[in-house]
Order: structure tokens, then sequence, then C-alpha cells
């Protein structure tokens, strides 16, 4: 199994960055995917971005054009860069991998990081 963990969270003003940081404890090549969710209290856990084993990346529209999503094969870590942050943006941030072996899903989670963003 891998473990994932996840750092960078902070307290930043509206329009400020931050970038977020998972660091995992095996490759994460054997991952078709790797990605961040999100989640504000009360609120179910969305996913933000992923990016794939081959470097190809998916946002949400919320995020499109502000958040960019990367990762380091030979560090075993993604990373979150996040510009123009909004209040709307405060949530517990998850780093996210998931694989299909022989047919069967697996999927694994970080503790995550809070991201708060002050107006």
């Amino acid at each position: 199994q891998v473990q994932l963990v996840e750092s960078g969270g902070g307290l930043v003003q509206a329009g400020g960055s931050l970038r977020l940081s998972c660091a995992a404890s095996t490759s994460i090549f054997s991952f078709n995917d790797m990605g961040w969710y999100r989640q504000a209290p009360g609120k179910q856990r969305d996913l933000v971005a992923t990016i794939t084993s081959g470097g190809s990346t998916n946002y949400a529209d919320s995020v499109k054009g502000r958040f960019t999503i990367s990762r380091d094969n030979s560090k075993n870590a993604v990373y979150l860069q996040m510009n123009s942050l909004k209040p709307e943006d405060t949530a517990v941030y998850y780093c996210n991998a998931a694989r299909t072996i022989l047919t069967k899903p697996y999927s694994f989670w970080g503790q995550g990081t809070q991201v708060t963003v002050s107006s």
C-alpha cells in the first residue's frame, strides 16, 4: 500500500497563492491517476484536479485557470499550485492515488491539509 502525506496548507488572503504537496511512500508510477480533492464543512468531497501517469490533467470548472496540478515521479510527489485564491476555496484538501489492478479499482487517501482563504 501507499501512504500519502499532504503539506503546504495554511491561511492566506484572498487573491494570494499556496502550493500544496503530496508525498507518497512508494512510486506513483503504478497509479493511473493522482489527484487533489477538497471538502468544506458540511459538504461532500469534490474533485479539484487529477493528473494521469502520462501527464494528462483534468480540473474542476471552478478552479480552471487558477490551479495547476503537477507531478515529479523522481520525488514520488504531486503538487497543486493554487493562485488567485477565493474564500470559497476554503476546505480540507486531500491527496488521492487511484489505480486498477486486474479490473479491480483501488483508491488511497491522505489525511488532508487545511486551506483557509480570508476575504
